[in-house]
């Protein structure tokens, strides 16, 4: 038995003697976490031009850090089936170091291919925004806390969340991932999010959480997102830039044990305008110096190399140094004092620097060594290199973590209005069980639990839609699902909903991704709400008086395009005459 397989040796010791036996092949491909395939029936996906296949991650490139994509739903035994299978490729590689399997979020009720995955098998909860609108850190506790649960048991061992970013620019398309503007109640919540992930110290039972996007993403010129070059700048013009660290600041205090920074560059600031993962001063002054972390620093996803993203020619996002060659992006980002390239599958341009004199090897023995820490912690060269999908199955949603999931959706809807009837002076809700209802936008066979459906707006006692906040269409393929740009709708997409306004009372509840421009419908409709991925039956569930309505606001809902284009992006709830403020929610049951 080589030091570093005995378990009863100190971590560093362990590490430092793995660490001396590797060849500079292993430890480049330790550097790098990229993509990969899972098939619903848990084999090996087959490599295509976007994402190679485990066989050439894992055995030709020897990188052992691999970020999943499901396409289509996987059971969570199938999960844990396909993860030992490429624990078992990967034992029979070099030193057998073991693959550190990470995801996206995945416990939402939507589905964003670009950013997160829907729950599938494991337990339904609302957005990270619809967390921040119960503002309840024990919530948020008990969330990541399942989450870890359900991630551990399927073989995932880093969780590429939270986002601690502020939502203070309405129009970002990323809104929907972080927890809200208030930047002390998203510090509480980011620390028991973490907490929840890792416990107060990271180990076998835990997921590592790789907390983003460092130093704060939510600063977007114009709200534009930095994965196009027309979103990548970052500004401060309330002189905010210390106000975005503060949930990091939490994060640190937890022990997150990883950093992600963000494809942004800032503008008008101290600091390079370069993206922050090219910044030495971002990442070795500020995030190494000045906070002492010194566990693994992620970039995001696809800095070196360009690539065609579903179907979307995507430059690499190397915002500020695109005129560096990819060797060199790569040394950019080493020197700045990064650890790993995410989304990127190329040791060999490192390899290349440290043969070519460019690269001292010891500045890659410091990221190998962090990076080989965490797997030891971990314990995946232990007992936690394998799964049993049959446990897998048992954990990952099951009842008592759906119900919770669902009993989230619940607390996350925000009531905002609720007007009296003209005649009777009673409020539109709740709603009473077993009343004709005219449904646009919610599930028919869902609300025959709740009311008789029809058709004819004319035999019903009230209507409900559901409408996504308005946003502007742009490019389609990955672009397509960045919603940004306006937050009011057309008089085309508006119509519909102020014919049945008009015609019987109407409920209307809209999914705030962004702070939608309700103004048009705060008083036409006989009810309004805010939901942030809950599902029909638990939005049902409160407007029919089963459930109470106790969210709040995450953000304030401006009241015109007008205030939102003079708003800062940097300063949180920062348009003049919101329609209705943070924090905003009527009490109902």
């Amino acid at each position: 038995m080589h030091p570093y397989q005995n378990a009863a040796l100190p971590l560093e010791d362990r590490v430092t003697d793995l660490l001396g036996r590797l060849t500079l092949a292993e430890k480049a491909g330790l550097m790098f976490h990229t993509m990969i395939g899972v098939n619903p029936d848990g084999t090996i996906a087959g490599g295509n031009d976007m994402i190679p296949s485990a066989a050439t991650l894992l055995q030709d490139k020897l990188i052992n850090h691999v970020n999943i994509l499901t396409f289509a739903p996987v059971p969570p035994e199938q999960l844990a089936t396909w993860h030992n299978r490429i624990q078992e490729i990967a034992a029979g590689v070099g030193h057998g170091i073991p693959v550190t399997v990470s995801t996206d979020p995945r416990h939402g009720v939507v589905d964003n291919p670009a950013t997160s995955a829907s729950a599938g098998g494991f337990s339904a909860w609302p957005e990270p925004i619809g967390l921040g609108a119960t503002k309840d850190p024990s919530l948020v506790r008990q969330f990541a806390d399942i989450v870890r649960q359900e991630y551990l048991a399927t073989g995932i061992r880093v969780a590429l969340h939270p986002m601690a970013d502020l939502a203070t620019e309405p129009r970002w398309a990323r809104t929907n991932g972080t927890l809200g503007s208030d930047a002390d109640m998203v510090s509480a919540m980011i620390r028991e999010y973490v907490l929840g992930l890792q416990g107060d110290t990271l180990g076998p039972s835990s997921v590592a959480a790789m907390v983003k996007h460092f130093p704060g993403a939510g600063p977007q010129k114009d709200g534009e997102d930095a994965h196009f070059h027309y979103g990548r700048e970052q500004v401060y013009p309330g002189d905010m830039w210390d106000h975005h660290l503060k949930p990091f600041e939490a994060a640190f205090e937890a022990g997150v044990a990883q950093v992600m920074p963000y494809y942004g560059m800032p503008v008008g600031t101290p600091y390079e305008e370069v993206g922050f993962s090219f910044s030495r001063g971002v990442i070795e002054g500020l995030l190494r110096r000045r906070y002492g972390f010194d566990g693994v620093v992620c970039t995001d996803w696809g800095l070196v190399t360009d690539a065609m993203i579903m179907g979307t020619d995507m430059p690499a996002r190397a915002w500020g140094v695109e005129h560096l060659d990819r060797h060199s992006r790569v040394l950019r980002i080493l020197e700045a004092g990064a650890d790993q390239l995410g989304g990127e599958h190329c040791p060999e341009l490192i390899i290349d620097l440290v043969t070519g004199g460019r690269l001292p090897e010891s500045r890659v023995d410091v990221s190998a060594r962090r990076i080989l820490r965490d797997k030891f912690r971990l314990g995946l060269f232990d007992e936690r290199r394998y799964v049993d999908p049959s446990t897998a199955a048992r954990i990952a949603g099951q009842p008592a973590f759906r119900a919770a999931g669902l009993s989230a959706q619940r607390r996350s809807v925000v009531l905002l209005t609720n007007h009296p009837d003209p005649d009777s002076g009673v409020p539109m809700l709740p709603l009473t069980e077993g009343i004709a209802v005219r449904l646009d936008g919610v599930d028919p066979v869902v609300a025959a639990g709740y009311a008789k459906v029809v058709d004819d707006p004319a035999a019903a006692d009230v209507a409900i839609v559901r409408r996504a906040a308005p946003f502007d269409p742009r490019g389609g393929g990955f672009e397509a699902f960045f919603h940004a740009g306006r937050l009011e709708w057309t008089p085309e997409e508006l119509g519909p909903i102020l014919e049945l306004t008009a015609t019987l009372p109407t409920v209307v509840d809209v999914w705030l991704d962004r702070p939608a421009v309700l103004t048009p419908l705060a008083s036409t409709a006989a009810a309004l709400t805010g939901s942030f991925g809950s599902s029909d039956e638990a939005l049902l569930d409160v407007l029919f008086g089963r459930s109470p309505a106790t969210g709040t606001l995450p953000f304030e809902l401006p009241s015109s395009m007008a205030e939102v284009e003079a708003s800062r992006e940097d300063v949180p709830n920062d348009t003049a005459n919101p329609l209705f403020p943070d924090n905003h929610g009527l009490q109902l049951g």
